[in-house]
């Protein structure tokens, strides 16, 4: 939804931007080459080796791009230490990304065989490893259940306490077919790959990404000057649900209770929805990228809460 994406943001030449999820580099490279001199461009991400391979594809416009490797959710800090204060835009692509889903390697993969890991910071201590073969069988239950909202999120735990009882649960492939032998053959492939959600549900777990996820949106997005606008992508319900309601909290003139008769909570309206409903994928994209087909894009401009409070 690169297209969609850039158009949402309204990218001034002069502006200050900050893709929170940088990845490969792909919306960063759209953004940054439409900035002149005065603009400038945060790259933010906490996998070094998407460091390595966006400096690459930015090269051409290095000169208005600050690179910091961080936890989006730690941006607004960074932009702080580097006296950067409004923003014209901010963009978080949430998730995986394309460029690390095709490194085989990185374990993100149920396609491809390799070590489980699924770490996006390499640095970071907790591996799917350690989740699918140092977590009781409950904790297991829970988070395939609650992260991935699998329905087998039991026996498939359970599958798996036994599987590693014998030996390690060590690789993707591994992992897959446990799963995939949970399911009846008939229904196995019904709705995509069955390891799909248990594969998501334990990323969410190793990278922590729905914790605090509510309240970085929130803060990036009274980073953003009046007029500025923030674009999330989310990939499953989980994360839009969560971004949904921060932004429909910013939208909010007032929390009070429907039967109080006059408003007390001083609530003052902070951004508008630039849509109404997300923005999904075109058939067009779709034919290119079908990993885009649960991709929601959400919009919100702010608003000048100054003006609104004087008034």
């Amino acid at each position: 939804m690169l297209r969609e994406c850039i158009d949402a943001l309204r990218v001034k030449p002069d502006g200050s931007y900050l893709d929170g999820t940088m990845g490969g580099g792909g919306h960063s490279f759209e953004i940054a080459k439409r900035l002149t001199e005065g603009g400038r461009l945060i790259a933010v991400d906490r996998d070094e080796d998407a460091h390595e391979a966006a400096k690459k594809r930015l090269r051409e416009y290095i000169d208005r791009i600050t690179f910091v490797r961080d936890d989006f959710k730690n941006a607004c800090a960074r932009l702080d230490e580097l006296g950067i204060g409004g923003l014209d835009g901010v963009l978080l692509d949430l998730g995986v990304s394309s460029w690390q889903l095709d490194s085989a390697e990185r374990g993100f993969s149920y396609m491809k065989d390799a070590p489980l890991d699924m770490r996006m910071d390499r640095s970071a201590r907790l591996t799917a490893y350690d989740v699918v073969n140092g977590y009781e069988e409950r904790e297991l239950a829970r988070i395939f259940r609650e992260y991935g909202e699998e329905k087998l999120a039991g026996k498939i735990a359970a599958r798996i306490v036994r599987e590693r009882a014998e030996s390690p649960v060590a690789t993707t492939l591994q992992l897959a077919s446990i799963v995939a032998g949970c399911y009846p053959p008939a229904t196995r492939h019904k709705f995509g790959h069955p390891a799909k959600r248990v594969f998501q549900a334990v990323r969410i777990e190793v990278n922590g990404e729905l914790d605090g996820l509510a309240e970085a949106v929130t803060e990036l997005a009274r980073r953003l000057v009046p007029g500025g606008r923030m674009a999330v992508i989310t990939f499953h319900s989980l994360e839009d649900r969560i971004v949904k309601n921060a932004f429909r909290q910013m939208t909010l003139s007032c929390t009070c209770p429907p039967d109080f008769p006059v408003c007390v909570c001083g609530k003052v309206k902070e951004a508008e929805l630039v849509n109404s409903k997300p923005i999904t994928a075109s058939a067009a994209e779709l034919e290119e990228n079908p990993r885009a087909e649960s991709a929601k894009l959400r919009v919100i401009e702010r608003l000048d809460t100054e003006k609104k409070e004087a008034r």
